[in-house]
This record gives structure tokens, sequence and C-alpha cells, in this order.
């Protein structure tokens, strides 16, 4: 299967300045099968950047385009509902034993008013069947409300794992939004929880954002014999940080021993778009 792989796009204030039509002609002439989002697709949560980023995702001409959140899509107490609205509607794995999670502002108070579902992690698994071929992408709500520091519900993980149990499949990948392996002044502050689920469920593909840089690496665990690949992607938008990179990735044959990882750079220049590509790694 082949794969693009776009993140941290921070529609509104710091949406970048370059041209949407061009960059959309450029993403939609790669055969990708599947296309994800790793997160950060609003700057604020507001209800008209969620708009504007459905707008964007919708034009991408790929049956499959899988989204995940990210800490700037969770900053409003309505964001799980925008997302489910403009983004993803998606079927959420709920806890089975509520009293038992740990995580931050999980459930909205019974008071607040306006809100479709107190539940506000957006935890769910997409399968996607390709040429007879079937893959389980696995997306993980590793944000808190109101932060952007990372935390995962180990009470949230049971139930994602019993959900994977009940699949078949032939590939299995997974996405969140912020790195397991690679840290940033916002970290992820439980990823050992993140890697115990990674061993449990045999996920040899993690698939993340947030960092704004992108970074290759391969954990390696060599008393258990277990190992799994994180792909970080960098960012689409231009007005964060000055050594931040326009750029997307495309993964062919996922997988697969002739694997390849293209990396393509977007530069902006005027009203152009000048688009560099290199492949980074054969698997």
């Amino acid at each position: 299967m082949n794969i693009l792989h776009i993140s941290d796009m921070h529609f509104g204030s710091r949406h970048w300045s370059g041209n949407d039509k061009i960059l959309l002609e450029k993403i939609n002439s790669y055969a990708a099968d599947i296309v994800i989002n790793t997160g950060d697709s609003t700057t604020d949560s507001l209800e008209s950047e969620f708009e504007d980023a459905s707008n964007f995702l919708h034009s991408i001409k790929c049956e499959h385009v899988i989204s995940i959140a990210g800490n700037h899509d969770k900053r409003n107490m309505r964001s799980h509902d925008f997302f489910q609205k403009y983004i993803n509607k998606v079927d959420l794995i709920y806890p089975q034993n509520p009293e038992n999670c740990t995580k931050n502002k999980l459930f909205l108070d019974g008071v607040t008013t306006g809100i479709k579902d107190k539940f506000t992690d957006i935890n769910f698994i997409k399968k996607v069947s390709i040429n007879g071929e079937s893959m389980l992408v696995v997306c993980l709500d590793t944000n808190e409300l109101y932060k952007d520091n990372g935390y995962v519900d180990e009470e949230v993980l049971h139930m994602v794992s019993y959900e994977i149990q009940q699949q078949n499949y032939d590939q299995l990948i997974l996405l969140n939004h912020h790195s397991i392996l690679e840290t940033d002044n916002d970290p992820l502050f439980n990823s050992t929880r993140i890697i115990d689920f990674i061993k449990k469920n045999n996920i040899r593909h993690v698939f993340c954002g947030h960092t704004h840089k992108m970074a290759l690496t391969k954990s390696v665990d060599l008393y258990n014999q277990y190992s799994f690949t994180q792909y970080t992607n960098g960012t689409l938008t231009a007005h964060s940080h000055p050594t931040d990179t326009n750029m997307f990735l495309y993964y062919e044959n996922l997988g697969k021993n002739e694997m390849k990882i293209n990396l393509i750079r977007v530069a902006i220049e005027g009203d152009q778009l000048i688009f560099t590509e290199e492949v980074i790694a054969n698997g």
C-alpha cells in the first residue's frame, strides 16, 4: 500500500501563506491508497478553522483520508464535536470503566451545556481494504483538553487493544499526534504506556506529527527482540518557527522489502510553490 502523510497544517492565524490549490494539485499527483493526517489541523480549535481544514482535506482525491486530533485541535470544549462534524465522523472507543480513568478532562462535567458528547477523547479504528489487502489504522488521542503536553489513559488503551483483537487484517499501523521516541517542549508524558501497547498489539509502523521536525526512528528492544519504526512528519505551516520546513511524506509499498520513502519539501517564492523531492530511506 502507498500512504501519503501530512501533518500540522494549523489552519487559522498560523496557517502558511502558500497557494492551497497548487499544494493540493501536488498532493493529488501521488498514487496514494491512504492519506493520513497526524493532527493539528487547526490553530485554536475554532469552528471556522475546522471548516477550512475540512475544505482542504475533502479536496484530496483519495478515497481514504484519515485524520487524528492534535493538541491545537483540543483548545475548545466543543473540539470533539467540531472534529466529528468537520474532519472525521468516526465511531469512538469508550473506556469500559470510566471510574478508573486518570486523564485530565477526559469527561466534561455534567453542567456543561451545548456539548453533544461529554467524552473528549477521539480514539478510533479504521479498516481499509486495498486490492484485497486490509490495513487496520489505529488512531490514538494523545492530547489533553486545553493542554499542549501529551498523555494517554491506560483504561482507554485497554479498550483500544480489545477492539484490535476483534479485527482480522493484513497490516496494522498506529497514528498518534505526539512523538513516542523524540521530545520537544510539549512532550508525551507517559510514552512507555504506548510502547507497551505497541508491543502487545505487534505494531511495526507508528506515524506522528507535533514536533514540526521530520524524523525516521527505529526502536529496538534487544531483550524482548522487538522493534518498530516511528515516522514523524514535519509541518505544512510556515508561520510557527523559523526552523520548520513545509513538507509531506509519501511511503511507497509500506512494510515491503521494496518500500521507498519520499520527502517532498515545499518552498514559497512569491505566488509560486517550489517542490523538491528526495528519497530518504529504502525499506
